[in-house]
């Protein structure tokens, strides 16, 4: 469960769309208040060229809404972009989330439990038992499917919430100060994402939730709380290391080749003029693979900010 629930808190943003039901935020309606982190609070980074500041936000797609990671040197890099780039922008399309779940996540010809052993259909009957349902109900879904849907019934139920999360509340100010909005990739993108992953490779994510759907919640306040006070190393161990040694083709589709996607993307963006703010998933940016290490390859300098 833990891998799992880091890909939903920490790498893709189409998860809140696809289970659960959208905030339906006024686009001139001022966004909340967001309490104020103690300590450093979560990371950023910055990238200057000769006409060119760039900033670098890790998200948590999932929050509590009283959880603590405002900072005022965030909202003031926040405050003088000119324009804002998230994941995707789109991710409140409920429609076209359904449509592509439909398109991307069933299929009724491979059954579910035709793909799993005796052993993985009790686990997953045992971790279905609260929700009234059975591996079987589950059968014309795609494993990675189920895989995410167990990790976000998990998180709602420990007072998780979207429209807590960092894409959502920043979505909505940069709305409220008329900032751009842009994407650097869509819904569909992310969903194929995990759909384009191998049979096999979806059956071991999904393996591993149900191996570790005990462990979830202490662990997620775990994750929580080194995001929430900056800290990158128990971060980059936490979330990267063991997904990449245990699941290498889910960590090489949901991170390095949006790592490198995202690379090229800063790379045109730098090219141009003026002050950007970017916020991506927080496990994007911690870690071996991430957008900073890809970026010093082309010999761009990301640098900490701590106040």
């Amino acid at each position: 469960m833990m891998k799992t629930l880091r890909h939903v808190m920490a790498s893709a943003a189409l998860v809140s769309t696809l289970f659960v039901a959208p905030l339906a935020v006024a686009q001139t309606a001022a966004p909340a208040a967001i309490p104020q982190a103690e300590g450093q609070g979560p990371a950023m980074w910055v990238i200057r060229d000769a006409d060119s500041t760039l900033y670098l936000f890790g998200s948590f797609h999932f929050l509590r809404p009283d959880t603590k990671w405002g900072q005022s040197h965030v909202d003031a890099a926040f405050a003088s972009a000119d324009e804002v780039w998230f994941e995707a922008t789109d991710i409140d399309d409920a429609a076209q989330g359904m449509q592509l779940m439909q398109t991307y996540g069933l299929s009724p010809d491979r059954p579910l439990t035709s793909l799993l052993t005796p052993e993985d259909i009790a686990a997953l009957d045992a971790a279905l038992a609260p929700m009234g349902a059975t591996a079987a109900a589950f059968d014309p879904m795609r494993p990675w499917l189920v895989s995410l849907q167990l990790a976000i019934v998990q998180l709602t139920a420990a007072g998780f919430d979207p429209n807590s999360g960092v894409d959502k509340v920043m979505l909505a100010r940069a709305a409220s100060l008329g900032k751009p909005a842009k994407g650097l990739e869509s819904m569909a993108e992310q969903i194929r994402i995990f759909s384009g992953m191998s049979e096999q490779g979806q059956v071991e994510m999904l393996r591993g939730t149900l191996k570790d759907l005990d462990k979830g919640p202490a662990q997620v306040e775990a994750l929580l709380a080194a995001w929430s006070t900056g800290n990158t190393d128990v971060m980059g161990h936490e979330m990267i290391d063991e997904m990449k040694a245990e699941q290498p083709e889910a960590y090489e589709a949901l991170f390095t080749r949006r790592n490198a996607n995202w690379t090229r993307q800063i790379k045109t963006i730098l090219d141009g003029s003026g002050t950007t703010f970017i916020v991506v998933g927080a496990g994007h940016l911690v870690g071996q693979d991430s957008v900073q290490s890809m970026l010093a390859v082309e010999g761009i300098t990301a640098e900490r900010v701590t106040q």
